[in-house]
This record gives structure tokens, C-alpha cells and sequence, in this order.
């Protein structure tokens, strides 16, 4: 079977309410791949109408269409895509379709995708006030989730501190 719960459908740019209907009834996923949409000009993936038909959407990056594999550039993109459809999409949905969503549409989620004892994690330590801009912004958030969502949308490599991965400390470049 081509649908089923271990399918998981990248872009979904042209779901209409039958093909939601159908993916939420065999338990499939979209990969929403925000970056690749924008720069291809293809189309603005409906998040909500997925939401609401019950369809698991998690972040994919796909550099083949688009501009970068980071997924901080590509939570920033999917919040620029739901914002051109009229939506807000919070940190806290980004930051979970970009790891523990990710992971459990991979069917990993007991490996993968979180901070939990034994799973298997590569972790990054960001700063999320590196620039003007973003020391600005950082020093007017009243919440964790406002720190999050300007990380989310002004930051990038710099941002990066450091990383580990697979249990050993690798030094950003």
C-alpha cells in the first residue's frame, strides 16, 4: 500500500478536503517543505485545513527545490507561508512539527525527537540574542515562547554556540 500510517507525503500544497480526508484515514503525514514552496512560487500549504481534517504535519527542508536544510530557516518559513494565508503559526507548533513531530512520523518518536533519557539526540545550544536586532527584540520578550519565535524568525547560523552530535561535542564552524 502506497497509503497508510507509515506515509508520509512531502508538500501537500494541492490536498483539497478528499485527499485530508483520505491521508487522515489511513494515518499518513504531510512534510510541509516551506522553503522549496516559496522559492519555487508552487503554492502556500493550508496547515489549518490539514489541522482540522486531522492530519499529523511535521517540517521537512528540500534543498532540491529550495535554498537551505536548516530548520530554523525552514520554521521561519512556514511561519512566513501560514502568515500569507491568514494563520499564526506559534514557535511551540514549528519547533514540535521540526522535531518530535518529525520524529514520530518517521515512526522514531521512543528514538528520536526529543530530550528524553535514552533517546538518541544530536543537541545544538543557540543563543537567541545575537545581533541588534535580535538583542533588541530578545530584551522586549515577556515570554519564553516570544524568545522562541524571534529566534525563529530573526536568527541563523550565528545564533549557533554549540553542538553534539551522536554523544560527541562537534564545534560549529
Amino acid at each position: 500500500h502506497l497509503l497508510d500510517e507509515r506515509s508520509v507525503f512531502a508538500h501537500g500544497i494541492w490536498l483539497d478536503a478528499e485527499d485530508r480526508a483520505a491521508l487522515a484515514g489511513a494515518g499518513a503525514q504531510v512534510a510541509h517543505s516551506p522553503s522549496s514552496n516559496l522559492f519555487l512560487g508552487s503554492g502556500l500549504f493550508d496547515w489549518r485545513a490539514s489541522l482540522d481534517a486531522h492530519v499529523a504535519v511535521t517540517l521537512a527542508s528540500d534543498v532540491g527545490g529550495g535554498t537551505s536544510l536548516s530548520m530554523l530557516r525552514t520554521m521561519a518559513d512556514a511561519y512566513k507561508v501560514q502568515a500569507m494565508r491568514g494563520e499564526r503559526l506559534t514557535a511551540w507548533v514549528a519547533l514540535h512539527a521540526a522535531t518530535r513531530g518529525a520524529a514520530r512520523a518517521l515512526h522514531l518518536g521512543d528514538e528520536i525527537g526529543s530530550l528524553e533519557a535514552g533517546a538518541v539526540a544530536d543537541v545544538c545550544v543557540w543563543d537567541v540574542a545575537v545581533g541588534p536586532v535580535a538583542v533588541q527584540r530578545d530584551g522586549l520578550a515577556r515570554s519564553l515562547h516570544a524568545r522562541l519565535f524571534a529566534w525563529m524568525t530573526l536568527g541563523d547560523d550565528r545564533n549557533l554556540v554549540d553542538a553534539w552530535v551522536a554523544g560527541v561535542r562537534s564545534t560549529p564552524a
